[in-house]
């Protein structure tokens, strides 16, 4: 049997993946497909990849294409979830700040330097004509767990992560959120290491026809919004919300959207240069 790592965060998104690993799929085909939770999102997925501690990740769009053009001997081999990621902007519950407009200039707290909350930063700072150079300042903090002490003991002002995951900081009266900044492209797509798709080209693609099988039809399980809820310690309502606005893709990104997204990180700096459709994806 073939073990095969892959990373993602332990979020509702990836529901999925582990509905297809407990009912034990992979092995009825001969893999044995480990999932490790990445808590520190895109940047420590991107690090892992490179590390060969994983072989596949389910990871952000921007953070991904971003760390290719950098060096990561990786490429997308499919979008995973076609619908824009719905980033919240946190600030704590008892901090001055009211509006997006409070928050201009003042510390951004990100995972890690070309993570998710990093990159969405400065979306959300170009959205409100912010000047890129002077009105972002950020503090590293890891995690969720870091953001919920930066923000609490001041060490950082405001904090972007995605919104459904964070709701129930906001409900408890840890955070309280003061706007959305959704991501201008489908957020999240399966990444490979170059070496991984090489040495193991059928193990990749029935990997990829079965979680489609799943995400296909995701929304038809029985329950699924009450499995969600319970899980991932969510309201109902707000489950069914989530659901009624994702959808996810059984496809590979297309060159249109690979430029667009380029096109935005160049403008905002991100990145040196626009790679190659080619250069960025694999074909299965």
């Amino acid at each position: 049997m073939k073990k095969i790592n892959i990373g993602g965060v332990p979020e509702h998104f990836n529901l999925a993946w582990y509905l297809t690993l407990k009912n034990g799929e992979y092995k009825e085909e001969n893999i044995n497909l480990r999932w490790h939770d990445y808590y520190g999102g895109t940047g420590a997925m991107c690090k892992a990849l490179r590390n060969k501690e994983i072989d596949l990740a389910v990871i952000l769009t921007e953070g991904i294409i971003k760390d290719i053009i950098a060096g990561n001997p990786s490429k997308i081999v499919q979008t995973f979830v076609q619908t824009p990621l719905v980033w919240g902007i946190h600030v704590a519950a008892d901090s001055p700040f009211k509006t997006i407009e409070d928050i201009k200039g003042t510390r951004a707290a990100i995972s890690r330097y070309g993570s998710g909350s990093h990159l969405m930063a400065y979306i959300n700072a170009e959205n409100h004509d912010w000047d890129l150079k002077s009105d972002l300042n950020f503090e590293v903090i890891k995690d969720l767990d870091g953001a919920v002490k930066g923000l609490t003991e001041g060490a950082a002002d405001y904090f972007m992560w995605e919104k459904f995951t964070t709701k129930p900081l906001v409900d408890n009266g840890t955070f309280r959120r003061i706007g959305n900044c959704p991501t201008p492209w489908p957020c999240f797509v399966i990444a490979a290491r170059e070496e991984f798709i090489e040495n193991n080209p059928e193990e990749l693609k029935t990997i990829l026809e079965i979680i489609n099988n799943t995400t296909l039809d995701f929304k038809d399980i029985p329950s699924i919004d009450k499995t969600i809820a319970n899980r991932y310690e969510q309201q109902l309502e707000d489950v069914q919300e989530w659901l009624s606005i994702t959808e996810w893709s059984q496809s590979l990104i297309d060159k249109d959207t690979v430029m667009k997204t380029q096109k935005e990180l160049l403008a905002l700096d991100i990145i040196p240069e626009i790679a190659d459709y080619d250069e960025l994806i694999f074909r299965v």
